[in-house]
């Protein structure tokens, strides 16, 4: 069973990765409160619950049964008014400082239940439960909780580690394959920017981590998360190495906005990101052109990434609001090779957009080939 340990000069926790956590979790909260009485709370989205809601039930005692609160599916539910909403539902149960939140879902269930947890009655503990093969290897880890504004992702939000991260494998046996191929871009990403073995297994291991084998996505996922919580260890705030963790989300996060988070999973915006990121680096001489060639080349393995509708120009305009901005000046994530990133603040408007609208254009060309590949399968049924 792998347990990896996260510590920080703030907090110090455990991310176990296995098989039938769920089965356990009265016991696991238990433990992790040890003599301390409390009261657990699940937050959770109707569609993870009607899947698991009954085998979560069934693990708790009838006298120890957990309220649930339910979060609506989809990005565009992580805002203040959910929020506010969800504190409103707590306080009506009479939720105290004794109330322990169990965040059980996608990365959008983790962010919101952390902050919510951040804040309700000035903090209270909460635990994660990752249900998403992205939430697993990103989003559970690290503490970053909130919520976005209109203009931006994430703009609202504080940091707030978990007491655990409980990551089931079992879970992913009922995610949808476009859900395990967005998450899957987070690990191509961790790849990239810090673990080149990861990167060579991936590569290597397409076929079978896509196809869902147990085995390859516990590697995957463990793999993930040791370089998150390195990544997170050596700079818990975000004030410096911990940026490196942004690789490709500084354009995909302006594709989300560009889109009103209704078009591309977040994974799948992060793999065009992930793209311009690499071209830009390219463009810049930083990388060489086979090593930036693999790079995309992975990217699109794990695809199909979703088409969307979009100017280069308004992709640029939407990254001024992008919470890695420091005094009006741009933070971009780029490569050096496979395995190491550099932190680059000169990048310049006119470079910007080059590298959108080559991604464009080359999203373009993967949307044209894959309905031709479409087609012609049709015709020969």
């Amino acid at each position: 069973m792998p347990s990896i340990s996260l510590k920080t000069p703030s907090a110090s926790y455990d991310i176990t990765i296995a098989p039938g956590l769920i089965k356990t979790l009265p016991v696991r909260l238990k433990k992790l409160r040890g003599s301390k009485p409390f009261r657990t709370f699940i937050v959770t989205s109707p569609e993870i619950w009607g899947l698991w809601g009954q085998q979560v039930q069934a693990a708790f005692a009838k006298s120890e049964q957990p309220t649930v609160l339910f979060l609506p599916a989809g990005e565009r539910h992580k805002r203040l008014r959910t929020l506010e909403s969800l504190l409103e539902q707590m306080a009506a149960a009479g939720a105290d400082r004794d109330a322990l939140l169990v965040a059980f879902g996608g990365g959008v269930v983790g962010d919101v239940t952390g902050f919510l947890a951040a804040v309700y009655m000035r903090g209270v503990p909460y635990v994660q439960v990752p249900t998403t093969l992205l939430a697993q290897v990103d989003s559970s880890v690290g503490g970053k909780t909130g919520v976005n504004l209109a203009v931006g992702k994430n703009l609202v939000g504080s940091f707030h580690h978990p007491l655990a991260v409980l990551a089931d494998t079992d879970v992913l046996t009922t995610l949808p394959a476009a859900e395990l191929r967005a998450g899957l871009q987070e690990s191509v990403k961790a790849g990239i920017i810090r673990d080149a073995k990861l990167f060579a297994y991936l590569e290597k291991n397409a076929d079978a981590v896509l196809r869902g084998d147990a085995k390859s996505l516990t590697h995957v996922v463990s793999a993930s998360v040791r370089v998150k919580a390195d990544v997170v260890a050596n700079d818990e705030r975000e004030s410096g190495l911990r940026m490196i963790l942004n690789y490709g989300h500084t354009l995909g996060h302006a594709i989300e906005a560009a889109t009103s988070y209704k078009q591309l999973l977040h994974g799948e915006a992060v793999g065009w990101g992930s793209i311009a990121a690499t071209r830009l680096g390219l463009m810049r001489g930083m990388i060489s052109e086979a090593e930036a060639d693999r790079m995309i080349k992975l990217i699109l393995r794990y695809g199909p990434l979703s088409s969307f509708k979009a100017t280069a120009e308004k992709l640029v305009t939407l990254t001024t609001n992008d919470k890695k901005n420091r005094s009006g000046q741009l933070s971009f994530v780029l490569p050096v090779k496979i395995g190491e990133v550099a932190i680059v603040r000169d990048v310049r408007r006119d470079e910007m957009k080059a590298a959108a609208e080559w991604t464009l254009a080359l999203m373009r060309e993967q949307n044209g080939t894959s309905s031709k590949k479409a087609a012609t399968k049709k015709k020969t049924r």
